[in-house]
């Protein structure tokens, strides 16, 4: 827990110094406002632009920044001296997990509020949030892990970020893109954010995100034994 800590204050006191990773936490939350208080559309459903830029916000920012800080870090090869630290692998990843985790729910938060979500609403907006949070940080971590530099993994990240956040704001518009994106959680935690007041958890909406993290994970075990953390 110790070495964890390390790790997680060491990540807070690098924040001010990578200003590639802090922009990605606070991009979203600062146009959410701008959006929710500047544009105003007739006929334009209450809070639009919340649910549009929470999805967007999870389908980039813990992504984007899991990959960056795992692949700099083996590029400038502080994990080695992390490594000869004692600092466990399974240690230094919860560690940068946490971290992540916690900027982000931090701008969770701003769209909450700005959403203005109570009680269980608030609860299902959430848990919806930390879910898709916690996929798009195993993403990022299997993109960082197999990437040999920051540059490989920026190549990766990008399509991939492009396909989880804008899939589900395209499928508004496109029958055919809809059910592609059917199968992406990004799209199921959408759904999940939209319908909160009106419809509860469906069957699809379990299954596919299950079905994800299942994905994702045996990428992440994969990458793991056959690459490591140096």
């Amino acid at each position: 827990m110790r070495n964890i800590v390390a790790v997680l204050m060491k990540q807070i006191c690098d924040t001010m110094k990578n200003k590639e990773v802090l922009v990605q936490y606070i991009m979203f939350p600062v146009l959410v406002v701008i959006m929710e208080n500047a544009v105003k559309i007739e006929n334009m459903p209450q809070h639009f632009f919340v649910r549009l830029f929470a999805v967007m916000f999870i389908g980039m920012a813990p992504l984007t920044c899991m990959a960056a800080i795992v692949s700099e870090e083996k590029e400038k090869n502080t994990l080695r001296v992390l490594m000869m630290s004692n600092v466990r692998p399974g240690e230094y990843l919860a560690g940068i997990g946490v971290y992540v985790f916690g900027m982000c729910m931090l701008g969770t938060a701003v769209f909450a509020v700005v959403g203005e979500y109570r009680g269980g609403e608030l609860g299902m907006f959430l848990a919806a949030m930390a879910t898709g949070i916690l996929l798009s940080e195993l993403t990022g971590a299997v993109i960082g892990i197999f990437s040999a530099n920051q540059m490989a993994a920026t190549s990766v990240t990008v399509p991939v970020m492009m396909i989880m956040a804008f899939l589900p704001m395209l499928s508004m518009f496109n029958a055919g893109i809809d059910k592609a994106a059917r199968v992406t959680y990004s799209k199921q935690i959408s759904d999940l954010i939209n319908g909160i007041g009106t419809s509860g958890v469906s069957a699809e909406n379990m299954i596919v995100i299950a079905v994800n993290f299942a994905v994702a994970l045996t990428l992440f075990v994969f990458a793991y034994r056959k690459r490591g953390l140096e």
